[in-house]
Order: structure tokens, then C-alpha cells, then sequence
């Protein structure tokens, strides 16, 4: 801030140029060109325990998509990677990998780098978004049952996708005019670069099957009974500060569960 205290220290206030913004939110991690990914590709073992594989918390068959970007199948390697997780795109770009896949990786005993992973898979789904072609996820035949879904951050969006998926039809609430939750709101810029989160939501919904309704607030605009005498189940994706909010370590009532 420009005050008369930081003038009298010769400290002053300007904004930067439009050049100077643009590096400061660039990229951070850019990504792999296609020689670097083929060749960080073929570094990988193809483990056939797979320790990286057992250190992911969604389970994506890590040898499974590196191999498949060695043999330049890209696209293949992206529905390995969004099989296990419909959100493998953003969780490229923000997850510890560090502390998880790669610290796993037995590269780290021969050579003392790991593979780089989180950035193949970034390659992987980088590519499949920019060119996503024809639906690579076929909705199965109609169940007659309806879901709610409150909250569209990443735990609602894949709940609905997969709800999806197997034939329910959803109706996917927010209290924000915009899906995404933390991907869209919480994460620094530079981490999620060219509108990302957004890309991955309109993904997310292609499959079809899920209705959205934003600026709906639970307890304002909506209730839990209300939703339950109009749906078959609800799923309620509040984030942490809605659990935090809750005052209890772990739910104890009968037939209410908690996933962490």
C-alpha cells in the first residue's frame, strides 16, 4: 500500500505490467513435450508389484498409462488414468506426488530420482482434453432411480459422475454460481492454468444424466428432507469446512457414515 510512512522509506506502490502478471501466474510446472514424455515414459519398470500403484489413493494403474504413453497411445493412457479417477487431470497438477507415487518408485534406489509421474500423467490427460474426440465413457441403461448430490467440489462431481455412469439420474447442487468447490476456488492459478477446472467439470457432465442447480444452499434453498422424500439417496460433498463444521471426530448415528 502506497502511504506516506513507506514514501518517507522510499517504498513505492505501482502495479506491474501485463508482462510481469503474466509470468507470475504462469505455469508453474510447465508440461512435457512429447519427446520428454516418451522418454520420462521409458524410464519406468513396469513393475509388476507396483509399489506407485499401491501409493496412490485412488488406485490408477500407473505401469498400466506409462506404457501406454511409451507407445504413444495417449488416449489410452488417459482412460487408465480416468477409470480409477474421473478427476486424474487436476490431481496431476496439485497432488503431493512426492510424498506418494514417486516415493514409492524403485527408481529412487538405482538412480535417486523417481519417475516422473505426476507429470505423464498430466501429458496423458493434457492431451485427452484437448482433444477428446469421441465419448471415451458409455452411460448404462436407465435405473429409474434419482440421486442429490450437494456440493460440487471434487467429491460431489465424482460421485455424480459415477452415479451417472451406472444409470441414476442425478440433480447436482451448489451454493456457488460455478461447479469445481477447492479445483475452481481454492487453488492457486498458477497450479491450475488456461481455466482447467472448468474444462474437467464440462467433462465431468458430457456423460449426461446429471442435472445442475448452482446458487443452492443447503439449509437456505434446499433441505436434507426435502431432498430425501424427492430422491432415492442423497450424497452430501459439503467439503472439509462443512465436516469441520459438523463438531464430531467421526459420525456415531446409526446408518450415517463418514469417508475421509
Amino acid at each position: 500500500m502506497d502511504t506516506p510512512a513507506s514514501r518517507a522509506c522510499g517504498i513505492h506502490a505501482a502495479r506491474l505490467n501485463l508482462a510481469d502478471y503474466a509470468v507470475n501466474f504462469s505455469d508453474a510446472h510447465p508440461p512435457l513435450t512429447r519427446p520428454q514424455a516418451l522418454i520420462e515414459a521409458e524410464r519406468c519398470y513396469y513393475c509388476h508389484d507396483a509399489p506407485c500403484a499401491t501409493a496412490c489413493p485412488t488406485g490408477i494403474d500407473i505401469p498400466s498409462f506409462i506404457h501406454r504413453i511409451a507407445q504413444d497411445n495417449n488416449r489410452g493412457a488417459a482412460r487408465a488414468i480416468l477409470e480409477a479417477n474421473p478427476l486424474g487431470g487436476m490431481c496431476a497438477r496439485v497432488c503431493p506426488t512426492e510424498v506418494l507415487c514417486e516415493q514409492a518408485c524403485v527408481r529412487n534406489t538405482n538412480e535417486d530420482k523417481p519417475v516422473e509421474i505426476g507429470s505423464l500423467q498430466r501429458y496423458a490427460t493434457d492431451a485427452f482434453f484437448a482433444n477428446p474426440g469421441a465419448p471415451m465413457f458409455q452411460r448404462a441403461a436407465p435405473t429409474g432411480r434419482r440421486v442429490a448430490v450437494v456440493g460440487a467440489g471434487p467429491a460431489g462431481l465424482a460421485c455424480a459422475h459415477g452415479l451417472a455412469l451406472r444409470g441414476h439420474d442425478v440433480v447436482l447442487f451448489d451454493a456457488r454460481p460455478k461447479l469445481g468447490g477447492l479445483n475452481e476456488y481454492g487453488l492457486a492459478s498458477y497450479k491450475t492454468t488456461d481455466n482447467f477446472a472448468q474444462k474437467e467439470v464440462e467433462w465431468l457432465l458430457s456423460v449426461g444424466g446429471i442435472e445442475v442447480r448452482t446458487s443452492q444452499q443447503l439449509g437456505r434453498d434446499i433441505t436434507l428432507d426435502g431432498l430425501l422424500a424427492s430422491h432415492d439417496a442423497v450424497f452430501l460433498g459439503l467439503g472439509l469446512q462443512g465436516v469441520n463444521a459438523l463438531g464430531v471426530a467421526e459420525p456415531t448415528a446409526a446408518g450415517v457414515h463418514g469417508l475421509s
